[in-house]
């Protein structure tokens, strides 16, 4: 055994062989490369075992056949530690066949027994592809979390947005609402105390442009706090579909299916979101004469599919960095469970399609076709 040198890092082997003989060579060409090792050796499954639990090993060498078990019984052994360092076959009882299967198991590298002069770089080849698979995993495991942490963002934006909208809706109805209705006395009053003709046309024409002002507010307060979803899904969709297509001139068709199922409120939401921005931009790029949506929840998963018949998606409108309202509907569906599909072919129209499974429950969803 070496002793470290203060400059120098000592590599600690576990070396699983019954041989004397055989872990004196190992011993032996481990020492003529230069460099430090720390080589310990065991016999037993059990040793094996307790000197995992006792300490951290940079490298596992194992013979293949030992009494009474095998080094895969060993490699069984390792799975269960939270540290798992390269594990190396150096065997000469082992066929070719044995060690590829082996080696498909996970196990780092074979080395026969006849090449132990090989060792030291072998040990140095699987430590460095071990160092980059931790990399790796590192690597995985932050991009998961940053992905969560994402998502959970998206999550709390779209709450604080949809409660913003809530609260803006609220200040349309209570002031701009009840300033609209203190005109519309007003007007009415004046209407009934004047004869001018002149003065009455006015009072007509400010009339109209106040039940256009009037509408105007309940539109947006419906956009901004969809209060209809209190009707239903079905309903709420079908709303949009007429008021798309008054708005656009769009022939606009809706069907939804037979359904039994009761709808969380959140997915509801979702889908009414999804199916509101598909038509928002559907009216600005699509360049089409037809929309088509369906809604249906067969086999427990809730669908809602707007489809028109335009020039279509590219591909480079679909990745362009700042791509924000398809990019947003996928985040929104991830806050529910669900996915978003979007097809595309030019000069044949777009389809973006909503999929959540659905908690198994029982309950009514209103359906509406038209």
């Amino acid at each position: 055994m070496h002793q470290k040198p203060a400059t120098e890092t000592t590599l600690t082997v576990l070396h699983l062989e019954d041989s004397e003989v055989d872990h004196d060579l190992v011993r032996r060409a481990l020492d003529r490369t230069g460099e430090t090792f720390e080589l310990l050796r065991v016999e037993s499954l059990e040793d094996f075992a307790e000197q995992l639990r006792l300490r951290h090993f940079d490298v596992i060498l194992a013979d293949y056949r030992l009494p009474g078990f095998t080094a895969l019984d060993a490699w069984e052994v390792l799975q269960h530690q939270a540290e798992r360092p390269p594990f190396v076959l150096l065997s000469g009882a082992i066929g070719e066949s044995a060690a590829v299967a082996a080696i498909k198991l996970g196990v780092s590298d074979y080395l026969a027994k006849d090449d132990v002069a090989k060792l030291a770089p072998t040990i140095r080849r699987v430590l460095e592809l071990h160092a980059i698979r931790r990399a790796k995993d590192a690597s995985d495991t932050e991009l998961a979390l940053s992905q969560r942490r994402l998502a959970e963002f998206a999550e709390h934006l779209q709450a604080t947005i949809e409660q913003e909208r809530a609260a803006i809706a609220r200040e349309i109805h209570d002031d701009i609402g009840g300033a609209l209705a203190a005109v519309r006395f007003d007007l009415s009053w004046l209407g009934r105390h004047t004869s001018d003709e002149a003065a009455l046309s006015h009072l007509q024409s400010a009339k109209e442009m106040l039940r256009h002002a009037l509408d105007a507010s309940q539109r947006i307060m419906k956009d901004l706090r969809p209060a209809i979803l209190d009707q239903g899904l079905a309903a709420a969709v079908q709303w949009l579909a007429e008021n798309f297509s008054k708005r656009t001139g769009i022939k606009t068709v809706f069907h939804a299916s037979d359904t039994s199922r009761e709808i969380p409120k959140a997915v509801q939401l979702v889908a009414y979101r999804t199916a509101q921005e598909a038509l928002t931009n559907i009216s600005k790029h699509a360049n089409c004469d037809l929309v088509d949506i369906d809604l249906s929840d067969a086999e427990g998963v809730l669908t809602l599919e707007v489809r028109d018949n335009g020039q279509g998606i590219g591909e480079a409108e679909l990745a362009k960095p700042k791509s924000f309202g398809i990019r947003g509907l996928q985040e929104r569906a991830k806050t529910v469970g669900g996915w978003m599909d979007i097809s595309s072919f030019e000069s044949k129209g777009a389809s973006i399609i909503l999929s959540v499974p659905l908690p198994a429950s029982s309950g009514a969803l209103n359906q509406e076709t038209d």
